[in-house]
């Protein structure tokens, strides 16, 4: 393969290459997973453990001592708010762990740039993948707690996948986009770092979008995080449809989104090698 040739950038091409390359994402993310934990006495464990931790401390801050509740006026368990907020928590973390790791990923893979014969637009698929098994066992966390505090779940759980595809075809772009930047401007991993802790306050995390003045709601509105958060929660913890017109344009946006930073990282790999 001629590092300086030029690569495809459609949307089919990516597709058949992530399909093309299954096998190695699903072993490379298996990797990636189990080496996190090597050597430690719990193993993986402590994806579990990790964030059950976190959820009984939500619940004890916010439901006995600061005895919040999630809006004025609205009757909910005591428990309410460390669902609501661990829903937001759960979506951030996602984007924060996909995001935050690429800047470097062409960077600490310079083998795969040089000396054989890789297919580098994966390796932000798998840096996907990895971060979606570490959020799907924090939401198996968060429907067990939801069952223990309630006694029940509502059905509308079994349509998560629908807001949770948008969401990463959208931040799968931003990666393939910073992925490619980073090699080129090595800052951008610090400047991403503190966006990332930037944008955990401009979502509706730790409050209801309702709360926010209205002369600020358009500015969260346009946070690609708000509008996944706030179907996430309609559908886990209250039980309500989401606003699947809302999806529809939120979809076609990411997948815009998804194509800029997937040409944009193939258009900038013929460089990889020269500045590597």
């Amino acid at each position: 393969m001629n590092p300086h040739s030029a690569f495809p950038t459609s949307l089919p091409s990516l597709i058949k290459s992530v399909w093309r390359n299954r096998s190695l994402i699903f072993q490379m993310t298996q990797r990636d997973v189990i080496g996190r934990y090597k050597g430690s006495v719990m193993g993986l464990f402590w994806s579990f453990f990790n964030p059950l931790l976190m959820l009984t401390i939500y619940t004890f801050v916010f439901s006995t001592v600061f005895k919040l509740r999630w809006g004025a006026g609205l009757e909910h368990s005591k428990t309410d708010f460390a669902l609501f907020l661990f829903v937001g928590l759960i979506i951030h973390g996602l984007f924060s762990e996909l995001v935050n790791q690429a800047p470097n990923l062409i960077i600490v893979n310079t083998n795969y740039v040089k000396k054989v014969i890789f297919p580098l637009e994966i390796l932000p698929v798998i840096s996907l993948c990895s971060a979606l098994f570490h959020s799907m066992i924090s939401v198996g966390v968060l429907l067990g707690a939801f069952l223990i505090f309630n006694g029940y779940l509502h059905w509308t759980l079994v349509l998560l996948p629908f807001i949770v595809v948008p969401f990463i075809i959208m931040i799968i772009g931003f990666a393939w986009f910073l992925a490619a930047l980073g090699v080129f401007l090595r800052d951008i991993g610090q400047i991403v770092s503190i966006l990332t802790i930037v944008m955990m306050y401009v979502s509706p995390i730790f409050y209801p979008l309702t709360a926010v003045p209205a002369r600020f709601r358009l500015f969260l509105e346009a946070n690609p995080l708000t509008f996944i958060i706030v179907q996430a929660r309609q559908i886990l913890i209250k039980g309500i449809m989401p606003n699947w017109g809302g999806l529809v344009i939120y979809t076609l946006i990411a997948l815009v989104v998804a194509w800029i930073g997937y040409a944009c990282f193939q258009k900038a790999r013929k460089g990889f090698a020269d500045v590597l």
